[in-house]
């Protein structure tokens, strides 16, 4: 067990704001603790520690439907968070999105969403990019079963959102998380100097107790990116930012039939009728094609 390894895993972990359901962080935390601890799970307990249950691909193949998978947590790029929580990347996201728009066969796109959230960085730019793909093939975002924090926040862009009957949706709200490694550092005879220029440099660092002025900085920090995440639901959804405050959970998930009910989503259907019925649009959008050649040879 590579103990330095989950060290800087636990950094980065501590030192970022993340839009995921607390319980889900709470479960990655835990394990990436008792992994720096020199605890040893085998290979096959690590998914049902944190939560990852993987889903077959096999009913996912629909002629004309791309379907982009948004599973497990969200992170900007694959990293040593990879390996602790599985999930998908940002960038994997935008690239299949770009894939689909590009490629002639497919008439409509589906997001496949089961995921509790994950960081902020890099949710903003493939939120809007799905946003400005709008009009260009129908766009699907699928709950099947959770859409929580930054996953809502992606599936928000798509043309609409269907959840499954006992699917949720919501988890509105960011949040970081200042980890004080001083005691532990001490008690392993481990006294850290961080040796700096500027004032703030080394700010919210995890060798000493957070001070007043830095938890009012970071609070600065978490609620800026809150105000993106309420921004980009208002516009996508087409509703007020006060609304999105007031209406969609204040950091609750909502099960299907409330989430209709806030109008955080539009439909409620099962994910094998949703696939359904992006193949029927897209066998209708082919006979009203070949329709149109038709008598255009005329």
């Amino acid at each position: 067990m590579n103990r330095n390894k989950y060290r800087r895993v636990m950094e980065a972990v501590f030192g970022s704001v993340w839009a995921i359901q607390l319980k889900k962080f709470r479960e990655i935390t835990t394990f990436i603790k008792f992994a720096n601890d020199g605890g040893i799970y085998k290979e096959e307990e690590i998914p049902e520690r944190i939560g990852i249950t993987p889903k077959s691909a096999s009913n996912l193949q629909q002629p004309g439907v791309a379907v982009i998978p948004i599973q497990g947590v969200i992170a900007q790029r694959v990293s040593l968070m990879s390996d602790v929580s599985g999930g998908v990347s940002t960038e994997q996201i935008s690239a299949d999105l770009r894939n689909a728009l590009g490629d002639d066969t497919v008439k409509s796109i589906m997001f496949d969403l089961d995921s509790p959230g994950g960081t902020v960085y890099g949710v903003e730019e493939v939120a809007d990019e799905i946003y400005r793909a709008r009009g260009r093939k129908p766009m699907t975002a699928a709950v099947n079963s959770l859409a929580a924090s930054a996953a809502y926040w992606i599936a928000s862009a798509a043309d609409q959102i269907v959840v499954t009957p006992g699917g949720e949706v919501g988890s509105v709200g960011v949040f970081m998380e200042h980890l004080d490694m001083s005691k532990a550092l001490e008690s392993e005879g481990m006294d850290m100097t961080l040796i700096s220029a500027g004032p703030y440099k080394t700010e919210g660092n995890p060798y000493e107790p957070l001070t007043d002025e830095a938890r009012i900085f970071l609070q600065g920090q978490v609620d800026r990116y809150y105000g993106k995440f309420v921004s980009a639901l208002a516009r996508n959804r087409g509703v007020s930012s006060k609304r999105v405050r007031e209406e969609f959970g204040e950091g609750r998930v909502f099960g299907a039939e409330q989430a209709l009910e806030a109008k955080m989503v539009d439909r409620v259907s099962t994910f094998d009728q949703t696939i359904a019925s992006a193949v029927s649009v897209r066998r209708k959008t082919r006979l009203a094609e070949r329709r149109i050649l038709e008598i255009q040879s005329l």
